[in-house]
């Protein structure tokens, strides 16, 4: 390659990156995130048990019973905690309790060898 041609393309990629650099804080969006104040989260969700919130179609099966251990049953209130902590709602402890329940039965599995990669732990 000529070193003219070699000069003119690596002008146009040194302004191609000038104008990238150039135009990149135009088009940032420099809000400011809104916060919430987590009492007041868990306030409001504690005054607001509603089982619309956990049924949204309105539509309830027949209920089914596990009986839980101790460890199922610190698990399943580490979750609440953690839901509650992260600001979401009653779904979503519903969601990762049943997720959870699905995946370990609510248990933090050891080392099973080969058969586990440690998903349920912790």
């Amino acid at each position: 390659m000529n070193t003219i041609l070699r000069k003119s393309i690596l002008g146009i990629a040194g302004l191609t990156v000038a104008g990238g650099l150039a135009a990149g804080p135009l088009n940032h969006d420099t809000s400011t995130p809104t916060t919430r104040d987590a009492a007041a989260v868990t306030t409001t969700q504690a005054a607001k048990l509603d089982s619309a919130a956990l049924i949204p179609h309105g539509v309830q099966g027949t209920q089914s019973r596990i009986d839980l251990g101790d460890e199922q049953t610190a698990n399943v209130k580490a979750i609440i905690a953690a839901t509650k902590k992260a600001g979401m709602d009653e779904r979503a402890a519903v969601v990762s309790i049943a997720t959870a329940l699905q995946e370990s039965k609510l248990e933090n599995l050891g080392h099973l060898g080969d058969r586990n990669d440690h998903d349920s732990q912790g």
